[in-house]
């Protein structure tokens, strides 16, 4: 009877180990976005993004608020034009969310340009699992001055 026990709570448990497996793989994607960020290597983050991808910032001005849309070109192009180290982007924690071949990335952040807090923020990923690896789809991050925390660098 206990060997029952065992081999169900073994089966119902599988979805578990599988999810955690897929939650490691896109959590890997993005920290590997901030690497390339770190490092201004446009060459590691091309790879990361689908061909349709975009990133959005909301705006808060004054308290009108407006969403800035930028094809990721633009982001990669920046990033490659940095001087490595200079860009910094440390993550509070990840929280990932996954439904088959869509995942979503919670990320509080602190910005730090040459080893200066610059903003804070959280960034939402929305990711696509494509041909065996997840690939981000979209970014949309909020961006504030005050009251960002201190976090360590990694």
């Amino acid at each position: 009877m206990k060997l029952v026990f065992v081999l169900i709570g073994f089966v119902l448990a599988i979805p578990t180990f599988a999810q955690s497996g897929e939650e490691a793989a896109v959590k890997a994607t993005v920290n590997r976005l901030f690497e390339g960020m770190q490092k201004a290597d446009s060459t590691i983050l091309k790879p990361l993004f689908t061909p349709t991808a975009r990133l959005q910032t909301v705006a808060n001005k004054q308290g009108d608020i407006s969403v800035r849309d930028d094809a990721i070109s633009l982001f990669i192009n920046s990033i490659g034009k940095a001087t490595a180290g200079t860009l910094d982007e440390r993550l509070a924690s990840i929280e990932v969310k996954i439904d088959a071949e869509l995942a979503t990335a919670w990320t509080p952040y602190v910005f730090y340009r040459n080893d200066t807090k610059s903003h804070c923020g959280v960034n939402a990923f929305t990711l696509v699992k494509m041909n065996g690896s997840w690939k981000i789809q979209t970014i949309i991050d909020t961006r504030r001055k005050e009251n960002c925390p201190d976090l360590p660098k990694k």
